[in-house]
């Protein structure tokens, strides 16, 4: 009892930062008032990201995404102007801090509580592409019709960092291109799985970042496990940038019995030519976690020119390649 009322306070602690924070966001084009009840919505925090942009929305509006959900944090390369421009993009701009807004969760947040009930939502970065069984053959709205179905209300997606073969500086990235053209393989295992027992989620670290940058301290590598799609409800509060919700029940995405429920990748094209850029930024910056520890190491690692292959590296093919690897699951979803 002691525990549910805790979580239940933590809950309403990040409405209440989501409010506070939702003050922050001054609207560019708000075009939610025509969404349609049963809309797929992608909502995301982005700073000058023009260039992997064309690509993004293409990639969410050929899987079936009816509406983008926004926050442009103080871009100065375009961004925010393409944006206001999409007709199916509604969107928001702050000159804020993006880490006293818990990373940009809670401005999602607000968004989320103000437009999104009882829509399914994919929060995701511009740099994450969701991968899901039968995603070749099938649209979005397969997979959400499933989940009604089943009355499952989210849906897990480890994920997979992508590279290229060789340095990451050597293939430019062109605006409106294919990133997995450059960045084709990942690391087929090196994965470590444990149970957080207080909030019900798998915590999954591993992968080239943890190799690569984080090999002295691997418990201090990013971590790979997320719950992007959600059935939402405006009670319901991401905790932890996707990677762990309330209530905590959303979190149980795996299954005790012994068997296998559905889940997903996130194929994660962050080792681009343009990341090398993005990380000096974002360390000057220091507006991520532990004053963008993680960004130092980056930064550290890349000035060596790092080529991520390795024993484990493979070329990605497809999803069922990722089932065969044990990194998703169509559970019973025939």
């Amino acid at each position: 009892m002691f525990d549910r009322y805790r979580l239940r306070l933590r809950r309403k602690r990040c409405h209440l930062r989501a409010w506070r924070r939702g003050r922050e966001l001054r609207k560019v084009a708000d075009r939610t008032s025509g969404l349609a009840a049963d809309a797929i919505l992608v909502l995301s925090t982005l700073r000058n990201e023009r260039v992997r942009l064309p690509y993004f929305l293409r990639y969410y509006r050929n899987l079936g995404v009816d509406h983008f959900l926004i926050v442009d944090n103080d871009s100065t390369d375009g961004s925010r102007e393409y944006l206001a421009q999409q007709p199916d993009v509604s969107l928001w701009t702050t000159r804020a801090s993006y880490k006293r807004s818990h990373f940009g969760v809670d401005w999602l947040t607000h968004l989320q509580r103000r437009h999104c009930h009882g829509h399914w939502c994919l929060t995701v970065d511009v740099d994450e592409f969701l991968i899901y069984p039968f995603c070749e053959t099938r649209p979005l709205r397969a997979l959400t019709d499933w989940l009604d179905a089943s009355a499952i209300r989210s849906f897990s997606a480890m994920l997979l960092d992508m590279y290229p073969k060789g340095p990451v500086n050597a293939q430019p990235y062109h605006e409106g291109q294919d990133p997995f053209e450059i960045a084709q393989y990942f690391d087929s295992g090196n994965y470590a799985i444990r149970r957080n027992p207080w909030q019900g989620n798998l915590w999954i670290q591993g992968g080239p970042r943890a190799r690569v940058f984080f090999s002295d301290a691997p418990a201090k590598a990013p971590a790979l496990n997320k719950t992007p799609l959600v059935k939402w409800h405006r009670s319901y509060a991401y905790e932890s940038s996707t990677h762990m919700l309330l209530p905590r029940g959303l979190n149980l995405v795996y299954d005790h019995g012994g068997g296998e429920k559905a889940s997903g990748c996130l194929l994660h094209a962050k080792f681009l030519d343009t990341f090398s850029v993005k990380a000096a930024e974002e360390m000057e910056r220091r507006q991520h976690y532990a004053n963008s520890a993680e960004y130092k190491a980056y930064a550290a690692g890349l000035a060596a020119q790092p080529d991520f292959w390795c024993k484990w590296s493979e070329k990605y093919i497809n999803w069922r390649q990722l089932e065969i690897l044990g990194l998703m699951s169509k559970g019973n979803w025939a």
